[in-house]
């Protein structure tokens, strides 16, 4: 688990963190009689991003710490009425607010894909409502972050990447949550030091510029350092010239210093200038030193992309530290989430519900819903996601057909698979019921679950389509609910 002391709302209430309409809704609801009606939500996307084949669920421990504080004070009720919206019955309410809901979501660190529900919540509509704002800020923003480092990890092939972003990140939280979250994705470490001690994840740094610039010379900077960590020698060489100054006295400290303790450096780090180049060169002369296992880091602007480019150009690189292209997602800085009604309940029964749209990737997928992975056991590898009604079962045993639930003629009869549903329920009845993971377990499995999925699908360019089906009963009910609406309102 992660730290106790430490969670989302950081010693503030962040009940109010919610979109305004959700009031009034909810007042709605509470004033014509219709507040406990039971309502089931999806929390989903539909894209992406960087058109790539695959995201990383992230940010449901944060979730359970705020739907667990939810807590409407004094202040906020005095704020809400000089709102002159509400009634004071829906205050009342509000000010005595119990959650109460069941919420199911996809454990993080799973990969995930367009239009399967992440997060599903049953409970009374005005609290089912309520949460939306918060649901989908918490896992949009964590999701996004974790599924850019998986991709930025990818590329460094096995390489530690160390996320270095807090000074560029959207605001504290931004910082703090977007540092676990880029650990959940497979960084090996951060620079946010507050980071590892709310979540026990490794916080590493050594020094800036500044430090070397503060001596009279990059040999006294160097030399200062060795001395107060010489087991943890790490100097940045870029300062003044990375070929001609950098290295030359980083060896002579290392012979100087490091050397008569018996203590091998650790590395030197690059922030600047042609990487590639650069670190071959660097390469040459600590090899040719003695120093063949100085370890070399890179920095500065670094993204997939670039990683893979100077990998291929041969760069001598050990590890990589990473900054505002990771912790802002720069490259697609949204993740488009939605949280969309799917279904009632109507004297005991589920009733299911449907948004319509003239695009057809925005129509919504009905009723109260599971989801199975399913997997070829020859492989291990993932073969596609099958969401189902709630009561549906997979019988092993059987054949499985899927289909395109767009192009339906599209079809795979799969003998040799077994099936692993996907969601756990986090919340029965408002109380919490899943304990969560400590961080680094769930970016170890993370990148276990990622190598279950097919290369085509991992690849950074036009990846190839993972498939999420629906059952037969799933389609047949969304195909009804299509027919039903448009003889309803055709012309």
């Amino acid at each position: 688990m992660e730290k106790t002391n430490f969670d989302v709302t950081n010693e503030r209430n962040l009940t109010m963190l919610v979109d305004f309409y959700e009031l009034t809704m909810g007042n709605g609801y509470y004033n014509v009689g219709v507040g406990d009606k039971i309502a089931y939500f999806d929390m989903f996307f539909r894209r992406v991003p960087d058109g790539g084949g695959y995201c990383i669920m992230s940010g449901v421990q944060q979730l359970i710490e705020y739907l667990s504080s939810l807590k409407f004070t004094e202040k906020d009720i005095e704020y809400l009425r000089s709102k002159d919206t509400f009634s004071e019955e829906f205050l009342d309410y509000l000010y005595n607010f119990k959650f109460s809901c069941d919420v199911w979501a996809i454990p993080e660190g799973n990969p995930v894909f367009p239009n399967e529900p992440l997060v599903s919540v049953r409970g009374p509509v005005i609290q089912a409502q309520f949460i939306e704002t918060m649901i989908l800020l918490t896992i949009n923003h964590q999701t996004l972050i974790a599924t850019k480092a998986n991709r930025i990890c990818r590329a460094a092939e096995g390489r530690p990447v160390m996320e270095f972003g807090s000074r560029r990140a959207q605001g504290y939280d931004g910082a703090i949550y977007g540092a676990r979250a880029a650990v959940i994705g497979g960084c090996s470490s951060t620079a946010c030091t507050i980071a590892e001690e709310m979540f026990n994840i490794p916080a590493v740094g050594t020094m800036a510029h500044s430090w070397v610039q503060l001596y009279p010379t990059e040999y006294e900077a160097f030399k200062a350092w060795a001395k107060i960590y010489p087991d943890n020698c790490v100097f940045l060489i870029d300062t003044y010239n990375v070929l001609k100054s950098g290295i030359p006295n980083s060896i002579k400290v290392f012979d100087e210093v490091l050397k008569p303790m018996g203590i091998r450096p650790v590395g030197v780090r690059i922030d600047s200038g042609d990487i590639t180049y650069l670190s071959k060169e660097c390469r040459k002369m600590l090899d040719d030193a003695g120093y063949p296992d100085v370890k070399i880091v890179v920095s500065n602007s670094l993204d997939e992309h670039i990683i893979t480019d100077v990998l291929s150009q041969g760069a001598a690189v050990d590890s990589f530290g990473v900054g505002e292209r990771l912790i802002t997602a720069r490259s697609e800085p949204v993740f488009g989430g939605v949280y969309k009604l799917v279904a009632v309940e109507e004297s005991g029964h589920i009733i299911p519900k449907i948004k319509i749209s003239e695009n057809e990737e925005k129509i919504t997928n009905p009723g109260f819903k599971k989801i199975y992975r399913i997997f070829d056991k020859k492989s291990k590898k993932a073969v596609a996601d099958l969401i189902t009604l709630n009561g549906e079962t997979i019988d092993e045993n059987k054949p499985l057909e899927l289909f395109d639930p767009i192009y339906t003629w599209k079809k795979k009869k799969l003998t040799n698979y077994y099936a692993k549903e996907l969601m756990v329920q986090i919340f029965k009845e408002g109380k919490p019921v899943y304990e969560s993971p400590d961080v680094m377990s769930i970016r170890e499995f993370a990148l276990n679950e990622t190598e279950r999925l097919w290369p085509e699908v991992l690849r950074f360019e036009n990846p190839h389509t993972y498939y999420v089906d629906l059952s037969y009963n799933l389609w047949n009910m969304k195909q009804e609910l299509l027919h039903k609406y448009s003889e309803k309102y055709k012309e």
